[in-house]
């Protein structure tokens, strides 16, 4: 492993089967943190576990379908369970990425959304930040997105819901924060993943609309994530850091 600065921490990182999810499981671990993989797909679960193991780093997963409210909980549960009785660091990357006219929209993509990128977060620090602020101590990062700032058509839906996690992230970090929990955000702008793929170029058409004029790699977005739970970042509360290619400047 490349360091031991998150030694003794357990890390839950949801949609950590592929693209940013997977990057940060595998950055926390290379930093000494227990990362526990959670996604529903387990062969692709066993495969970040295994990557990491063999990198000499600790992992486990937990299979769980985060637009279900009881596997939620189930999987905070399970996280604190393989934590030892703890867990340290929450990293709610899972997302679903709706698009298209807000007039094609269904009543059952609303709620899928929600569901996923709003509710799933929200239950998981009820369920979690209440013990990390008891032991004084804890750090959660949400993934969000640019086009949460700023109105892109065709993201109303997915826009919206991130922007309720922006939201989110500065109300627990003024109810956590004084407990000694950080709760920030990252905010990435277009990024090549697996999940942005059936995007096709339209990632990059994007992505040319920022200075850096490129779409991000996962492991770009997964190092602001790892900076933000770090001790680099403990007078960090309530932050959504741009990791967008400077579209804000643009």
């Amino acid at each position: 492993m490349t360091s031991t600065e998150l030694a003794g921490a357990t890390a839950l990182v949801t949609g950590a089967t592929s693209g940013i999810g997977r990057a940060a499981a595998v950055s926390l671990a290379r930093r000494g943190a227990q990362v526990i993989v959670s996604g529903r797909d387990e062969a692709r679960g066993d495969d970040v576990v295994a990557s990491i193991r063999s990198l000499g780093g600790k992992a486990d997963f937990i299979a769980s379908d985060l637009g279900d409210a009881d596997a939620v909980r189930a999987l905070a549960r399970q996280a604190i369970d393989i934590g030892g009785g703890h867990l340290d660091i929450l990293v709610n990357n899972a997302g679903v990425y709706p698009a298209g006219p807000t007039c094609a929209t269904t009543a059952d993509d609303i709620d899928r959304a929600y569901a996923v990128n709003v509710r799933a977060p929200f239950l998981l620090v009820a369920e979690l930040a209440p013990a990390m602020a008891a032991r004084g101590q804890g750090a959660i990062v949400n993934v969000v997105t640019m086009v949460a700032h700023f109105g892109v058509a065709g993201m109303a839906l997915y826009g919206s819901s991130k922007a309720a996690l922006t939201l989110l992230t500065k109300a627990w970090a003024a109810e956590f924060g004084p407990s000694g929990v950080r709760v920030n955000a990252v905010s990435p702008g277009p990024t090549r993943t697996e999940g942005t793929r059936r995007f096709g170029d339209q990632v990059d058409q994007l992505a040319s609309l920022a200075p850096a004029g490129r779409p991000a790699a996962p492991e770009e977005i997964a190092a602001a994530i790892t900076y933000l739970v770090s001790e680099d970042a403990t007078f960090v509360h309530g932050a959504i850091l741009d990791v967008d290619g400077g579209r804000n400047a643009a």
